[in-house]
């Protein structure tokens, strides 16, 4: 096994010791670790594969950074395919600095922030799949300016407790705002 498989698989039966109300959740992300055949950290494991987000929070911790992203419609977190890397912390890191052009983000943990499994529309040649999304908080640096890359129509900073008080909001971004404003980070 890889290191960084050992240390996912902690961290998620450690999650679902923190987060007992997503504790099936995270028994699904072991199965999908535990999985015989094609490999979990890579795209084309079409039944479902992992993910990393960032939940990228602002040096005050009262706002997030969005991306309107470009495939799904959707005002969403940032985030990516691991791509064969185990690591989905560094994953994440990685993917927020690319989808947003920030200096200075710096992952806040390296322990999870949420979990989420969620279907992917078939698009072109690739089929409707499952995406594990392994989610960590980023924090910014004081430079707030971002670039929108390719993958996003936009991205804006939004208040965290605007998210949370949101029943338009996407469910799993609203979780994760309710959950913020709780830890009071």
């Amino acid at each position: 096994m890889y290191e960084h498989e050992g240390r996912l698989r902690d961290t998620l039966q450690d999650y679902a010791r923190r987060v007992p109300e997503h504790a099936q959740v995270a028994a699904e992300f072991l199965d999908l670790l535990d999985a015989q055949g094609a490999d979990p950290f890579q795209r084309s494991r079409l039944a479902g594969h992992f993910t990393g987000s960032a939940w990228l929070v602002s040096a005050d911790g009262q706002r997030v950074l969005l991306t309107h992203h470009r495939k799904l419609g959707r005002w969403l977190q940032l985030g990516g395919h691991a791509d064969g890397d185990r690591d989905l912390a560094a994953v994440a890191l990685r993917e927020a600095q690319e989808e947003s052009g920030l200096p200075g983000l710096s992952l806040q943990a390296p322990v999870p922030f949420d979990l989420d499994r969620h279907w992917i529309p078939g698009r072109g040649d690739v089929p409707g799949h499952w995406h594990y999304d392994v989610r960590y908080v980023v924090r910014a640096g004081t430079d707030e300016r971002f670039l929108v890359s390719a993958e996003s129509l936009d991205l804006a900073w939004r208040a965290i407790d605007a998210i949370a008080a949101d029943a338009q909001a996407d469910p799993s971004l609203r979780r994760m705002a309710l959950r913020w404003l709780a830890h009071a980070h």
